[in-house]
């Protein structure tokens, strides 16, 4: 772990095991953090907090660059960790993942000197009235292991850059790469407190730095019940939780079918399926479904290849554990005896290697009460509903407890931002899939929903992050 400016073991000495999902085999064994580690890394980041928060903005986005030189110069070895730890094909996938972290950190530095404020006047002449932002204190930040540089860059950069310091808890399945990331910016000359990484099961450092008095805001990416759980702890602190989705993507019969299809396998195949964003739910209108099905398979059967993410030709890598591996497996199962048909893949193939690899798959006849459609299956499935027109669909979608990202194809733009204005969701794509985002733009889950609450991206992520602070000044 790195606390207070330096590596340590946890204090009970306990470590854990790294295991690569391709194989099965050991990486590494990962320090075990517990509550009492939480707790030293608080009191380190809350010592350093007001040293941090009087540097000028200036010498923060210095620091970040920093860091981004040691991603950029460090760029095989943290894309083979992730690639080794999370089952990221490597080429396919990897490289492009580290090229994010490099997007997030420039971002943020570029963002802290562009923080400003507002002169309001007063009521009375002769008072002046000052409105800017100042940093919330400690951080905690606490991410998944689907995407382990990408959801941690989206907190701590911007947390960083807005003059706050930070404690962050990455997902046990992937800690490994976490340290290999962590090392970017121990090795960028911050002061001792400011970043602290403590390894360990979310239940409980997690839940040390939600429930901590110490702790003034907390920034959570991950699953809808433990985002509930996290916002449960941490009553009264300021709260930016990236949850849950399962990304209905809608294609109606006057679409460009060919940029439908090359959409949808991104949408469904992406990092295995394993994205909030996922396009998990697929209503196809009935005037083109068999036609879509049909192109979609075969384009799946030639474009996407399972295999060792370490093949240059691999496309797409196994699962990364075994408990979203058996979601994905019951979830395919119980649509099959509830009517789905399987049209292409189905079942796991461990002969790859490790009983963690789940084949491309193509569902039809998917029906609306079905968990794989209600429900964030994570897994390589399109799951295919035949639809009847554009009110169906928006039917079908609002519906859903869901609301972070949706997405439709049509060549009527009118119809495509009825659709938009019609659902409930933070973001919708018109004749783009669900995969797709830009980082500087804000993203987040609809209120009310179970997809999460506030936006992460760009300036969105570090007016987030600090607060607005009034001065009224008497010049009588």
């Amino acid at each position: 772990m790195f606390i207070d400016g330096a590596w340590c073991a946890a204090a009970s000495g306990e470590t854990f095991d790294a295991t690569n999902p391709a194989t099965g085999e050991l990486i590494a064994s990962v320090a075990k953090g517990s509550r009492e580690d939480a707790d030293r890394a608080v009191g380190a980041a809350l010592a350093a907090r007001r040293g941090w928060q009087r540097t000028s903005a200036f010498e923060r986005a210095a620091a970040l660059e920093r860091v981004a030189a040691n991603i950029e110069a460090r760029r095989d070895q943290l894309a083979e960790a992730l690639t080794l730890d999370q089952g990221k094909p490597l080429q396919a996938e990897a490289y492009g993942e580290v090229e994010e972290l490099l997007v997030y950190f420039r971002m943020a530095a570029a963002d802290a000197t562009r923080l400003d404020g507002l002169m309001p006047p007063s009521v009375d002449p002769n008072k002046r009235v000052l409105i800017y932002r100042v940093p919330m204190g400690v951080v905690g930040v606490v991410t998944p292991w689907n995407w382990p540089y990408t959801m941690p860059a989206e907190m701590i950069a911007p947390a960083l850059a807005g003059g706050n310091t930070v404690v962050w808890n990455p997902a046990t399945h992937t800690s490994y790469c976490a340290t290999v990331l962590a090392a970017c910016l121990a090795d960028a000359d911050l002061p001792p407190g400011v970043f602290n990484l403590v390894t360990g099961p979310g239940s409980e450092v997690g839940d040390q730095l939600a429930g901590h008095p110490d702790v003034a805001a907390i920034g959570f990416i991950g699953s809808t019940a433990t985002g509930r759980r996290i916002a449960e702890r941490a009553i009264g602190k300021e709260l930016l939780l990236e949850m849950g989705g399962n990304g209905p993507l809608v294609i109606l019969r006057d679409a460009d079918l060919d940029a439908a299809i090359t959409a949808t396998l991104t949408a469904c195949f992406l990092n295995a399926g394993q994205s909030c964003t996922a396009g998990e739910w697929i209503l196809v209108d009935h005037a083109i479904h068999g036609d879509f099905v049909e192109r979609l398979t075969a384009a799946m059967t030639r474009d996407t290849r399972l295999g060792d993410p370490l093949d240059a030709g691999t496309t797409m890598g196994p699962l990364n554990n075994e408990a979203t591996a058996t979601k994905t497996e019951r979830h395919v199962a119980e649509a099959i005896a509830a009517g789905a048909v399987v049209v292409a893949g189905g079942a796991r193939s461990p002969e790859l290697g490790s009983p963690l690899f789940y084949q491309p798959t193509v569902l039809t006849g998917v029906k609306r009460q079905m968990a794989i459609a209600r429900e964030e299956t994570f897994g390589p499935v399109a799951p295919i509903t035949r639809i009847d027109g554009i009110e169906e669909a928006i039917d079908i979608v609002s519906a859903s407890a869901f609301g972070l990202l949706n997405a439709i194809f049509t060549r009527d733009l009118r119809a495509g931002l009825h659709f938009a204005e019609s659902v409930r969701a933070g973001w919708v794509n018109i004749n783009e899939g669900t995969n797709y985002w830009e980082s500087h733009l804000p993203f987040g889950g609809r209120a009310g929903s179970q997809s999460g609450m506030g936006r992460v991206g760009g300036r969105f992520s570090i007016e987030r992050l600090t607060e607005m602070k009034t001065v009224v000044m008497n010049l009588a």
